[in-house]
């Protein structure tokens, strides 16, 4: 059987990188489209990547890059233009002959949904579907490796925080969104599937302060704010106001209690516990002390 041609976007980023490590250990041949600029040293280094410089909102690029690949991974940078530049990949792609797009979403994307990043991951997924071409959707929940935004605060004042109230929120490592997305575009099975991708277990921020006080020896503390004032954090911090609104409306749906719901999407298809959030801290610690 010929092996698929699989393009990789969004492979200098968090989850990116990590499937490019995935997919070098297993010695499975792939191309990557980086914008130039980007910090591809690694990608560099692997002696089954090809890599392409192109800009996703350059369309004729794009278009030149999408022949003759079988299976795409979709992830775009967190910017106003990512819808936009998602949908114009997606109709690129069909046009391309690309049988089969695995796409990073959102869990809980809907077109109704109050929350806008879930609304564009919703059209996005949609306009797949119209397409025509075989999808995976992942739904990955909160990043763990969204903590280390605070890295600084815990190690120096030993203290985090956020608007989310006692919501418990079944957080998953990035390490476990890319060994599925692996599975997805390496093995058969997974067309037309949506997964929602969770660690094994909901924690609330309080109980993720008090596995930080355990790892690492020291106290942590969680201090839960109100929305406001995490909107002037963040919009102090220099956040544009898009992604400002965006935060603000994710962390809202985190404390309705949305985000609870534990998985099984990581042991089914990789054959793997999913990561608990103290293997995330152990492994990480060095960043919080």
């Amino acid at each position: 059987m010929t092996q698929a041609t699989i393009l990789i976007t969004g492979a200098t980023g968090n989850v990116g990188t990590q499937l490019v490590k995935k997919l070098a250990a297993a010695e499975v041949p792939f191309k990557a489209i980086v914008r130039n600029g980007d910090n591809s040293t690694y990608l560099k280094s692997l002696p089954l990547a090809e890599i392409i410089q192109a800009d996703l909102a350059d369309a004729e690029a794009v278009s030149e890059t999408l022949q003759g690949v079988d299976k795409a991974f979709l992830l775009t940078n967190s910017s106003e233009q990512a819808e936009a530049l998602q949908l114009n990949f997606v109709t690129a792609a069909q046009a391309a002959g690309v049988q089969h797009i695995v796409k990073l979403s959102q869990f809980a994307a809907a077109e109704q949904s109050p929350v806008r990043f879930l609304r564009y991951h919703a059209r996005v997924e949609n306009k797949i579907k119209e397409l025509g071409m075989a999808y995976t959707f992942l739904r990955p929940n909160l990043y763990m490796q969204g903590l280390l935004a605070f890295a600084d605060y815990i190690k120096k004042d030993g203290q985090f925080y956020a608007a989310v109230g006692g919501a418990a929120i079944s957080a998953v490592d990035v390490r476990d969104i890319a060994a599925v997305a692996a599975c997805a575009l390496t093995t058969a099975g997974h067309e037309n599937k949506i997964y929602d991708i969770t660690g094994g277990e909901a924690l609330t921020h309080g109980q993720m302060a008090d596995i930080l006080t355990k790892v690492l020896g020291k106290p942590v503390k969680f201090i839960d704010v109100s929305p406001e004032q995490m909107e002037g954090a963040v919009r102090a911090a220099g956040f544009p106001e898009w992604q400002v609104g965006g935060l603000i409306e994710d962390y809202a749906h985190y404390a309705r209690n949305e985000a609870v719901i534990v998985s099984q999407a990581v042991p089914e298809v990789t054959g793997q516990a999913a990561i608990s959030f103290e293997q995330f801290v152990q492994d990480y610690k060095a960043m919080f002390i």
